[in-house]
């Protein structure tokens, strides 16, 4: 008689330690501790990503359309950028940036203009209002990030930051593509 299969829950999701079971069983190898600490990373920036997407959603922005804003606000001001500089920051073909540029312009998130200087060249602009949206974000997600590390103390918000830091250089290292590129996998 063979063991009886977890049943999961409502939401179809097994819990990370009934997950690992699992694995265990199917690969007895794997190193539950290691597993554990891998799943619930996973599952913590799966559910943060939802979380952010919601807060645009209300702000009536995109994540994409976030990152393009997030590139221009980190170039400083005047929060200028060509749309191959940004395409290459956000790692799209200048295509998908020229599209998302588009749209941009017409929710009044970005300018653009061409330089005065040089009549060749494209400046893609940060609008007041792009900035504002670009702040409301941050606002909303700082109170969010606040309450989902209320229950860590602040000595181990650095213990815990340090230890990410070391996991994310790690795989920067190993995997220099990390931004989220998959042009191998194709």
């Amino acid at each position: 008689m063979s063991a009886r299969k977890p049943d999961p829950p409502a939401g179809g999701e097994l819990g990370i330690a009934e997950q690992v079971a699992v694995y265990q069983r199917e690969f007895p190898l794997v190193d539950p501790q290691v597993e554990t600490i891998v799943q619930t990373l996973s599952r913590v920036a799966r559910r943060m990503g939802v979380a952010y997407s919601r807060q645009l959603n209300v702000l009536g922005i995109t994540s994409a359309e976030w990152e393009v804003l997030k590139a221009l606000v980190v170039a400083g001001s005047p929060y200028q950028l060509g749309p191959g500089e940004l395409a290459k920051r956000l790692g799209l073909t200048p295509a998908a940036m020229t599209h998302r540029i588009d749209r941009m312009v017409a929710e009044d998130l970005v300018t653009r203009e061409r330089d005065e200087a040089n009549r060749v060249r494209v400046i893609i602009e940060l609008t007041e209002n792009g900035r504002d949206k670009w702040l409301e974000s941050m606002r909303m997600a700082a109170v969010f990030e606040e309450e989902l590390l209320q229950d860590i103390p602040t000595e181990e918000r650095a213990v815990l930051s340090g230890m990410l830091g070391r996991m994310l250089r790690r795989i920067e290292k190993s995997q220099p593509d990390a931004l989220g590129r998959t042009d191998d996998l194709d």
